[in-house]
C-alpha cells in the first residue's frame, strides 16, 4: 500500500504495519560502524555479556531508523515533502540480536500548513514491538504531506 496523503488522514487512524523484521548482528555491526558509534554494548562481546544485558545490546538509533523504515510504505511513500521533526523519543526495553520487530502507528495529529497550501503536517505516533509484545521504542513524527488535489 502507498502512503496516503494528507487529506486522506484522521486523527486516530491506526495501521498496524505488516513487515516484521528480525534484527541480525550484521545489522547491529554495520549500522554501529557506519555511524562511527564504538559503544562497547553494541560491539563487543566480552564488555556486553559483563554488563546488566548480559549480551549485545542493539543499537537504539537503528531500532529507532528500523521503527520508522517499517512505517514508510503505509504512510508517506510518494506522499512526503519532508520529515519535520521526531519528538519524544523513547527506549522503554532494549533490543537484543534475534529479535523480532513490528511497528504499529497511530495519527494524532492533522494541521494544515500555512506556508504551503497544497500540503499539510500529519503527527504519527510510531510504535516498534517485538515478539514478547513489549514496545521498545516510540516516538512522535510530524511529516509534511502533499495533499491529493495538489
Amino acid at each position: 500500500m502507498a502512503g496516503r496523503y494528507y487529506d486522506q488522514w484522521s486523527v486516530g487512524d491506526a495501521i498496524v504495519h505488516e513487515i516484521r523484521r528480525t534484527v541480525t548482528e550484521t545489522d547491529n555491526l554495520l549500522f554501529s560502524t557506519m555511524t562511527h558509534n564504538p559503544q562497547p554494548l553494541h560491539l563487543d562481546v566480552e564488555a556486553a555479556k559483563a554488563s546488566e544485558f548480559g549480551q549485545i545490546l542493539v543499537n537504539g538509533t537503528f531500532t529507532f531508523a528500523l521503527m520508522v523504515g517499517l512505517s514508510v510504505g503505509e504512510t508517506t511513500l510518494g506522499t512526503l515533502v519532508a520529515n519535520l521533526g521526531y519528538d519524544k523519543l523513547v527506549h522503554p526495553k532494549p533490543v537484543f540480536i534475534g529479535d523480532t520487530m513490528r511497528a504499529e502507528t497511530v495519527v494524532t495529529d492533522l494541521k494544515d500548513s500555512k506556508s504551503r497550501p497544497t500540503a499539510g503536517i500529519v503527527t504519527f505516533t510510531h510504535r516498534l514491538i517485538n515478539q514478547r509484545d513489549e514496545i521498545v521504542c516510540q516516538c512522535l513524527r510530524s511529516a509534511l504531506l502533499l495533499r491529493s488535489t495538489a
